[in-house]
Formats: structure tokens, C-alpha cells, sequence
């Protein structure tokens, strides 16, 4: 009988423990974490951020743990912007993304429902905390005379370009050349397309994502011209012997690029990270974070912060995603890169 009771004294320690160790789990996935002295952060975003955030999560981390005494370690995960949302879709557990554009987070909203739908109402400026647009990155010397999209229909030019099909900065390109040939030809669908499929006959490579596009013009040395975002063209330029190599020529008309930013709402409250990983999309907002964005050739949303840097970034003449030549990214997505829409249709000759 001694040997029975003390055998059912330890079954009763063991239950009570377990049941200690569930409690502190369920509190872990309420999206509690206050007590962890160490939190971890995925940040899922897209190609070219990956010195922006390299330095960013370095100054965030600085200011929470003075804040509230928590190391805080952002991993990274980057790739062309479309490429990232589907991994998201698929079931990357990433706590924030901070994608190319709107359209790549609202496929998640839409295929998941793990981020609230609406998103873009809980940060300023419709949740993008910088800008950027669309330039040409050209060989020093300017070769082949390259001034604005026109010129990159010409024989034998050579495009380097992203896939519209997988990267974000991509059909950010697609849009601005698609803006000046409706300027062109006076809004002239058939015109329109006959020019797109002029320019990207001369496309000598697509790649996944619009590092790798760069990659491809800077490193393989492939092309005689890069569509680029303006702050991969900087960073190019300003590179180590980049001013030997390159220029940047300003299109006559481009586009404003907002790249836009979210708690996966879900994963967040799965993983505890609900309160840091508001905090650090919040945290972009500031004045620090906003110089470190411009630092790294990004448009900061804080005027006095983008005065500083005004010789950096000229006047370019933008259109916009929400003008109604686009009618906002839903529209521009399903009209121009869904399967069968206008990208297909000039590429592949699919309808």
C-alpha cells in the first residue's frame, strides 16, 4: 500500500506540472510576451530592403530593449515580392511582411485570412512608411543614348528586367512604361501594348526578383540597361567603383512606388509577437528609422527628414496606383498580370 500511495503521490506532481506548462504555452499563444526576456521577429519582405532592414533592425532592437529590457532578433527572409507573399500564403510563419506593394499582402488577406483586411487603416500613409519609383540604371558613357522608355524599344537594345509573374518591383516597370505609352498615344490601348511588347522583345532576362535583376546587369554584366527601383540604381551607383561603371537616367514620367507593411496578425498571436512586431512597423514612423530610410536611397515619408536629402532624389513626374488609369492595385493586378491579362498577352501571346 506504501509503495501504491507513493506512486500516485508523483503521478500528481507530474499532472500538476504539465498542467503549469500548458498554462505558460496558452499564454505564449495569446500574443502575450511579456515575460520573455528574448523575442524573435520574421520579418518576410521583399529583394531589394535587404541593407535597409539589416540596419533598421539593429536600431529597433536598441530602442526595445531600452524600452522594455527584451532582446529583440529579427530574421530576415527576402525574394521577389510576389514569390514571398505566396510562401506566406503557403505557410512561412512570418510575424510582419513588408512587401513591394499593396497586392502582394491583400493575396494574403485574401487566401488566408491571417491578416486583418483592413490593413492598410492601422499605420500612416495607408501602412507604406517610404517611396520610392522607377528609373534606368545605364553603362557609364550612356552607350546607347538611352533618355526615356522610347529608347528601349530600339534595335538592339538590351533589357534587364524582373518577371512581373513573381516580383513586385516588376510590374511596378510594367506600369510606368504602361503610363508613358498611354501618355503617348493618348490613351491607345492597342498602341499601348504594341509598345510593350516592343520593349520587352529586347528583354534579355527575366528574373525572379529585382535583386537578382541587378545582380544580373552588375555582376554578369548582361544588358545595356536596367528598369530598376530608384534605390537599387543608388545603391548601384554609390557602390565601390559604381560611378566608374553606371549612371542613372530619369524617365520623362515614372511611378510612386509605395511599399506597404503588416502584422500577419495571426502568426503574430501564434508565436506571442503581437505587441513587438506592431511596435516595429510603428517604430519606421520615427525620425531615426525614417534617416536610416534614406540612408539607404528610400523616399522617408517625413518631409523634413526627405528636405535633408533633396539633392538625392529629383522631381520626377509620378503617376499613381489609384489614378484612373490603374484604378488601384485590385484592378491593376487583375487586368494586367493575372493569367490571360496584359502581360500574358504581350509575352506570351496567351489570352
Amino acid at each position: 500500500m506504501q509503495i501504491r500511495k507513493k506512486g500516485w503521490s508523483i503521478i500528481s506532481l507530474l499532472v500538476v506540472f504539465s498542467l503549469v506548462l500548458s498554462a505558460c504555452g496558452s499564454n505564449t499563444a495569446s500574443g502575450s510576451a511579456s515575460s520573455q526576456k528574448t523575442i524573435k521577429l520574421l520579418n518576410v519582405s521583399y529583394d531589394p530592403t535587404r541593407e535597409l532592414y539589416k540596419s533598421y533592425n539593429q536600431l529597433f532592437a536598441s530602442y526595445w530593449k531600452k524600452k522594455t529590457g527584451q532582446t529583440v532578433t529579427v530574421q530576415q527572409s527576402h525574394g521577389g515580392s510576389g514569390a514571398q507573399a505566396r510562401a506566406v500564403i503557403d505557410g512561412l510563419n512570418a510575424d510582419v511582411v513588408t512587401l513591394a506593394l499593396s497586392g502582394d499582402i491583400n493575396s494574403i488577406v485574401n487566401s488566408t485570412h491571417k491578416i486583418a483586411p483592413n490593413w492598410q487603416d492601422r499605420l500612416p500613409q495607408h501602412s507604406a512608411p517610404y517611396t520610392s519609383t522607377i528609373v534606368f540604371l545605364v553603362r557609364k558613357g550612356n552607350p546607347k543614348n538611352i533618355k526615356d522608355w522610347n529608347d528601349l524599344t530600339k534595335k538592339g537594345v538590351g533589357i534587364i528586367t524582373p518577371n512581373p509573374k513573381t516580383s513586385g518591383g516588376a510590374r511596378w516597370n510594367f506600369l510606368a512604361a504602361w503610363a508613358y505609352a498611354n501618355k503617348k498615344y493618348n490613351g491607345d490601348q492597342t498602341k499601348d501594348k504594341a509598345f510593350l511588347k516592343a520593349l520587352f522583345k529586347n528583354v534579355k532576362v527575366l528574373d525572379s526578383g529585382a535583386r537578382g535583376a541587378t545582380t544580373t546587369f552588375t555582376t554578369r554584366g548582361v544588358g545595356d540597361v536596367l528598369i530598376a527601383w530608384e534605390n537599387e540604381a543608388l545603391l548601384s551607383l554609390n557602390a565601390p567603383g559604381g560611378k566608374d561603371k553606371y549612371e542613372i537616367v530619369n524617365p520623362s514620367i515614372s511611378i510612386l512606388t509605395e511599399p506597404t507593411v503588416s502584422v500577419v496578425d495571426k502568426n503574430a498571436a501564434k508565436n506571442g509577437t503581437t505587441k513587438v512586431a506592431t511596435a516595429y512597423l510603428k517604430y519606421l514612423y520615427t525620425k531615426p528609422a525614417q534617416e536610416i530610410i534614406a540612408k539607404n536611397y528610400y523616399r522617408p515619408r517625413d518631409q523634413s527628414v526627405l528636405a535633408k536629402y533633396r539633392n538625392v532624389y529629383p522631381d520626377i513626374p509620378l503617376v499613381k496606383i489609384d489614378d484612373p488609369l490603374f484604378g488601384g492595385w485590385n484592378k491593376a493586378q487583375k487586368k494586367f498580370f493575372d493569367d490571360g491579362g496584359v502581360f500574358d498577352q504581350i509575352y506570351t501571346g496567351k489570352q
